[in-house]
């Protein structure tokens, strides 16, 4: 129930921080209002790029190809093979991940094995690629040689640590 208070109250600590150290609240968030539109539309490419190439792979079938290939691999290491389509989207989209985890429940049921592998996965896992691009975006920083993989392979150990962990508990 305090939950609800916790933004009301955030907002009064703020504005009583910014009257004890006479800073101008409204310019201040004026000025941050800009900075965001402008890094809005500074990253924006980057995440338009994404999106539609996460929207090309499912449209496309090279999602429901891999998944039928990988099926067996990820079956092997401990992923059901009904979410090796949500380990193959979720480095890519978080609301295509979403959506795969609502037909998850839907087809599976919210408190089944699968559905609960599922949860974890998206809550051990992050969005890779939408995350290297918004780095990209913003930083000097251009070449992720070895962050990318690592990253995957984190990922992919997170989501084989998550399914065991689903199974023994």
């Amino acid at each position: 129930m305090i939950d609800i208070y916790i933004l009301p109250i955030l907002f009064i600590l703020i504005f009583v921080y910014c009257l004890f150290k006479k800073i101008n609240t409204y310019d201040t968030f004026v000025k941050g209002a800009k900075g965001a539109i402008k890094l809005v539309v500074e990253i924006f490419p980057y995440i338009a790029t994404i999106l539609i190439a996460t929207t090309l792979l499912r449209v496309s079938g090279i999602t429901t190809f891999l998944t039928q290939i990988l099926s067996p691999i990820f079956t092997a290491l401990g992923i059901p093979p009904e979410l090796v389509e949500l380990v193959l989207l979720r480095p890519f989209t978080g609301s295509g991940s979403y959506g795969i985890l609502e037909n998850i429940f839907k087809v599976y049921g919210a408190d089944s094995y699968i559905s609960r592998c599922a949860c974890v996965i998206m809550g051990c896992s992050e969005t890779i690629f939408y995350v290297a691009t918004v780095y990209i975006s913003q930083t000097k920083v251009k070449k992720l040689l070895y962050a990318i993989p690592v990253a995957l392979v984190c990922s992919l150990v997170g989501t084989i640590v998550a399914c065991l962990l689903c199974k023994i508990m």
